[in-house]
């Protein structure tokens, strides 16, 4: 692997800086007053009790962030690169490997660190620009009962049968940091965050373990029985040495039957990925036990963690079903900082020995420069052919 070159280490750590800076952008919008949406004294679904919630915030960053990052860190450390990436030299093997580790370690981070830092930033800005009342927002706010009809705002048809509809300046609740976290129910950050950094979690976990379900690689319609059938057949006869000259098979007759190009992964493995949903689900679950969300609010706010998670590991890994378990390479050298026109950010030619650039062959340029090992696996982000991985 060619020495890596200073402007694309730079460009990573300038992935990073964006990353934080996003995060800390959300982290401003927090200290902001959100908007206070006007209510009702006598609304039902803001009548809730205050109580002690059961995931208080430092608990949903443990098991938000903290978490999947030391499993992301394990993981590539221990697993990484598996039975399939031991291609390099004996002699080469260990520096390869533990670059190998450190760039797997890298991705899983950066995926990790763009899902829950859009998810942060979407959040706080929307809690602020919408105001939605908590379910307990009445036990916060300490209402002037005596007085409502001083604080009435709009709702002319309500105020001839005494329902008034009144602004948040009717609270006498005395802590401002409680009051205005009364108004902000939508969306719910909890919800967002836990999936935002544990959908991301089972998603990695997948790609690594093979987790998925089986699926036929592609293949060309064709009449032989041998790709239908459970077993390939067997000659009925041997062919006469005065017959004409059969033409060779075609690739579809190369191909295995369909029942033998996959199978289910052991049915345990399936609790790797499906343990940080269930994680995901009960603290989004104790975000309406705990009268702090509407539902609406927990739906919408997952919805959004499950978005920015499955776009922070697409950004950064193959597909789950025929990535083998790999990130994404880096970027080229020379598209390290951005590219135009759609080219991509890898080169997919080079130089020969007279300084033109030709297509590069499949596996042909070897581990480190964008391939992930023999024959059957993804080099330069695609498949080679006759790839039977799955």
């Amino acid at each position: 692997m060619a020495t890596t070159s200073r402007r694309l280490i730079a460009s990573y750590i300038f992935d990073w800086f964006i990353i934080l800076a996003i995060a800390a952008v959300g982290a401003g919008f927090w200290k902001i007053t959100p908007n206070h949406r006007p209510f009702t004294l006598v609304d039902p679904s803001i009548s809730f009790p205050h109580t002690q919630e059961k995931i208080s915030n430092a608990v949903l960053f443990i098991l938000s962030l903290l978490f999947p990052a030391i499993v992301i860190f394990v993981v590539a450390m221990v697993f990484v690169p598996g039975p399939s990436g031991l291609t390099w030299a004996p002699s080469k093997q260990t520096g390869q490997t533990l670059k190998r580790k450190l760039w797997e370690w890298n991705t899983g981070w950066l995926g990790l660190g763009l899902s829950l830092a859009i998810s942060f930033f979407l959040t706080q800005g929307m809690k602020n620009l919408f105001g939605k009342p908590r379910p307990d927002l009445l036990s916060r706010c300490d209402p002037d009962y005596a007085n409502q009809a001083e604080y009435a705002i709009g709702g002319y048809p309500n105020v001839l049968n005494g329902l008034y509809l009144v602004s948040a300046t009717i609270c006498q609740q005395t802590d401002k940091g409680l009051l205005n976290d009364g108004f902000s129910s939508f969306p719910s950050g909890h919800s967002s965050y836990s999936w935002a950094g544990l959908f991301y979690l089972s998603l990695y976990l997948a790609s690594k373990f093979s987790v998925t379900i089986p699926y036929l690689l592609p293949y060309s319609y064709t009449t032989t029985s041998s790709h239908t059938s459970t077993f390939h057949p067997k000659p009925t006869s041997r062919p006469d040495s005065s017959s004409p000259t059969l033409p060779p098979p075609t690739a579809s007759q190369h191909q295995p039957p369909l029942r033998s190009q996959s199978a289910a992964p052991p049915v345990y493995l399936l609790l790797l990925p499906f343990t940080p949903i269930c994680l995901a689900i009960y603290i989004s679950s104790t975000r309406y036990s705990d009268f702090r969300h509407h539902g609406f609010d927990i739906l919408f706010g997952s919805l959004m963690g499950i978005l920015t998670s499955y776009l922070g590991f697409r950004l950064y890994h193959l597909p789950i079903s025929r990535g083998g378990g790999w990130s994404w390479g880096p970027r080229s050298k020379g598209k390290a900082w951005g590219t135009v026109l759609g080219s991509g950010y890898r080169d997919t030619r080079k130089r020969d020995d007279e300084g033109r650039r030709v297509d590069l062959e499949w596996g042909k340029d070897g581990v480190g420069e964008g391939s992930q090992g023999t024959s059957g696996e993804y080099v330069n982000g695609r498949v080679a052919p006759g790839s039977s991985s799955g």
